[in-house]
């Protein structure tokens, strides 16, 4: 239940009023309620509601002309299948990847061994710089893992360069991702030995909780396979070791009803993003973060950075604001990785610096958006927005 407004900030700069409810970001998505129902329905008569069942498989499917790989395996979520993608893909040692991003993706490197290594990210997109991870590649690097922002691709062909350069394998973390595709043909999150994708409930398409592993490469296919289902192959023999990371039929219904409901879900997201446009484009000190050319976006996150010598405010204190006139917001991505106490205390986890991370750290705000946000909503934040900054 949504909590009741109190009194906000606004109503001493005699601003617009806030929300009487709250409305924040990640609200989960349901298009299909009915449809889920249905087909939660047809696995609970048939008794099978694990262990690779036909709409785990259906999922798969469906999940493939968005993916654009040969390959895709659902699991019971991202963090596990990441973990499962690069032990498949062979990593060990040192990982390089970027401390711009959700804790989880260093987090599932760790848990299995591995050590993450920090890189920088490009001030426009947030996804991992090539410059960065070429001067952070040391004898100890095991692999690459890109992060993809926002929905923001990143710049694939140069991290494949470094990646090829280093003689690792490169893989992606797509759990933003889903949707998004180069304009050129090509996988949709771009190259790499697999990618992984999120579809936890505050993502686009949700399975309430769900990731999947993709790829071309048919030897990383049958690893990944075999490894999500306790290290059995298809002949139920165990050729190696593996743990649960199956989908259940529960979340694969969810997810084949939200997928059938993708485009429109898309077509929301960006005519939301579009309001948010025009609404801030005379906000002074408040940047929309564009969505990079080249690419087809999901626009699942709507992402404003503050510059608080324009604004008159920082984003801290802008946020600050907005909560108090229940609008809660999220600050992807504050602290960054290499902050936080699992490894601010080696600097072996940050060979080079950091700056453009830092600097986004402390000015990136995320704004509702989503099929329970409104264009009306859209408006009135960016009213909000206007006010805070014009008496903030």
């Amino acid at each position: 239940m949504r909590a009741k407004r109190a009194r906000g900030d606004l109503a001493y700069f005699g601003g617009t009023p806030g929300f009487a409810e709250d409305i924040r970001v990640g609200t989960p998505n349901v298009p299909a309620k009915d449809r889920y129902l249905e087909l939660v329905s047809e696995a609970i008569d048939r008794r099978w509601l694990s262990n690779l069942g036909p709409l785990v498989r259906r999922f798969e499917a469906l999940s493939a002309p968005r993916t654009l790989r040969a390959h895709n395996t659902a699991t019971n979520n991202a963090t596990t299948a990441l973990q499962i993608a690069v032990r498949a893909c062979g990593i060990t040692g040192e990982v390089i990847m970027p401390s711009f991003t959700f804790v989880a993706s260093a987090h599932a490197m760790n848990w299995i061994g591995l050590t993450p290594v920090f890189a920088d990210v490009d001030p426009e997109t947030g996804t991992l710089d090539p410059r960065s991870v070429a001067k952070a590649v040391s004898p100890r690097t095991g692999g690459i893992l890109g992060v993809h922002i926002w929905g923001n691709l990143c710049d694939t062909a140069g991290l494949d360069d470094v990646a090829r350069a280093a003689g690792v394998p490169l893989v992606f973390d797509s759990a933003q991702a889903f949707g998004c595709r180069p304009l050129l043909p090509g996988p949709s999150a771009g190259a790499g030995m697999a990618e992984v994708f999120s579809f936890h409930a505050t993502k686009i398409l949700n399975c309430f909780e769900g990731g999947l592993v993709a790829t071309d490469s048919a030897e990383v296919h049958s690893r990944v396979r075999s490894m999500h289902n306790f290290g059995f192959d298809e002949a139920m023999d165990v050729v190696g070791p593996g743990t649960n990371a199956k989908m259940n039929e529960s979340s694969a219904a969810m997810g084949i009803a939200s997928i059938e409901h993708l485009d429109d879900m898309l077509k929301v997201y960006r005519a939301l993003y579009l309001r948010y446009r025009q609404g801030l484009a005379q906000v002074p000190g408040i940047t929309l973060m564009a969505a990079p050319r080249g690419q087809s976006h999901n626009h699942q996150y709507v992402v404003v950075r503050v510059d608080p010598e324009v604004a008159g405010l920082g984003r801290d204190r802008l946020s600050d604001i907005l909560g108090a006139e229940n609008i809660r917001t999220k600050k992807y991505f504050s602290p960054g990785c290499h902050r936080m106490r699992p490894y601010r205390q080696d600097a072996g986890h940050t060979p080079v610096g950091l700056p453009v991370t830092e600097m986004l750290t402390e000015r990136v705000l995320a704004l509702p958006t989503g099929l329970s946000v409104t264009p009306g909503d859209v408006d009135r934040i960016c009213d909000v927005l206007a006010a805070a900054v014009r008496y903030g």
